[in-house]
């Protein structure tokens, strides 16, 4: 089965590819895709096992860089795409750059984890099905719980609350098991040294360790890479800090920033 995608913008244009993260969907674009589509092709598939892509299984980063590979060639203007990548989505294009760069004219990666994350030795395959089960299946019809993970575990703002109620009940136990396993066990590809692509390689500075040694690491790896740090401040209705979540999900959270740096990079390429 082919994936879910979301289309916007005349085919004339440029193509932007917008891979979004975990348990989530194209719909966590919305924002940068509104303000970027008269300029723009703009693409934004659901990944697999995820959305309105649920039913294509199994889900893997690196049948899932194929995957958008194949989409790049088919509907991409040229058959080449600039490509978004944040979280699960930014892993998902660490993977394509080192299998298809001849699909891409640029990157922006956005909090790629690859190195083990805080705790992950727990996370066995029998960890992840008790988790599962125990704080996902059982709250499935619960709209203040998936809104409470939603807030706190994810930084998603209120108003995408209705779009993430739904991805919540979607999902299965084999499509949780799959995607939390990718995830986890991510590690930086080979052959990223003869990746000509330029890549914008982004992790927020309040984000963890490890995510942000994975930035460094990343960029170390790609000849035409730079790296940027970014500085979270403050949420702007409330005043209070971003949380480590809202970081890592900072198109979200600030979105006119997110699109503006993703415009600056695009026009100075």
């Amino acid at each position: 089965m082919s994936l879910f995608v979301q289309e916007v913008g005349s085919r004339e244009k440029p193509s932007l590819v917008f891979l979004h993260g975990g348990g989530g969907g194209g719909w966590m674009w919305q924002e940068q895709i509104a303000e970027l589509r008269g300029a723009y092709h703009c693409l934004a598939p659901d990944l697999p096992e995820h959305g309105g892509s649920m039913a294509v299984t199994p889900f893997s980063i690196a049948g899932c860089a194929q995957q958008i590979a194949d989409l790049i060639q088919e509907r991409a203007q040229g058959g080449k795409a600039h490509v978004v990548g944040l979280s699960l989505g930014a892993q998902v294009a660490v993977a394509l750059l080192a299998a298809a760069p001849e699909r891409l004219h640029s990157a922006l990666i956005s909090s790629a984890m690859l190195r083990p994350a805080p705790g992950a030795w727990m996370y066995t395959p029998a960890m992840l099905k008790f988790t599962y089960q125990t704080c996902v299946a059982p709250f499935k019809n619960v709209n203040w719980w998936i809104d409470l993970n939603a807030r706190y575990s994810s930084g998603i703002p209120e108003r995408y609350y209705a779009y993430a109620r739904a991805d919540f009940q979607r999902m299965t136990e084999d499509a949780w098991l799959q995607v939390m396993s990718e995830n986890l066990n991510f590690r930086l590809p080979a052959g990223l040294d003869k990746v000509k692509v330029p890549v914008l390689v982004m992790a927020g500075e309040g984000e963890y360790e490890a995510m942000k040694q994975s930035a460094r690491e990343l960029a170390a790896a790609l000849p035409n890479a730079r790296l940027e740090l970014v500085q979270h401040a403050r949420e702007r209705w409330f005043g209070s800090p971003f949380s480590l979540a809202q970081q890592h999900n900072w198109n979200l959270n600030d979105p006119q920033r997110f699109t503006q740096r993703l415009r600056q990079w695009l026009e100075n390429l």
